[in-house]
């Protein structure tokens, strides 16, 4: 059973930093793909951060330059560093990675409000 484990979600006030972490547990495959998604209450899922087998990555516009994304150097592990987090920051952080055979993991997801 392949398992996404996130850890470090939580409270954080506007400004603030958190950081989160991703590591893929049970059944090995060759990670090609990790990064995190998040949804915002009456919001669509959509992308955060992503990084790819070579390095590159891909990131939305609302968070280029306080998001950092990371990757250990197993490959089984990612980071992301929220800095400055902002009120619209607030949702479910989701790991993610695509699996073999066009499957899709997912974290179960860790809430980060930024709030007071």
């Amino acid at each position: 059973q392949v398992q996404l484990v996130e850890s470090g979600g939580g409270l954080v006030q506007p400004g603030g930093s958190l950081g989160l972490s991703c590591t893929v547990s049970g059944d090995t495959f060759t990670i090609y793909n990790m990064g995190w998604y998040r949804q915002a209450p009456g919001k669509e899922r959509d992308v955060v951060a992503t990084i790819d087998i070579s390095g590159n990555l891909v990131e939305d516009a609302s968070v280029k330059g306080r998001f950092t994304l990371s990757r250990g150097n197993t490959r089984r592990t990612v980071f992301l560093q929220m800095n400055n987090l902002k009120p619209d920051g607030t949702a479910v952080y989701f790991c993610y990675s695509p699996g073999p055979l066009g499957r899709q993991y997912w974290g179960k997801g860790t809430a980060v409000p930024v709030s007071p």
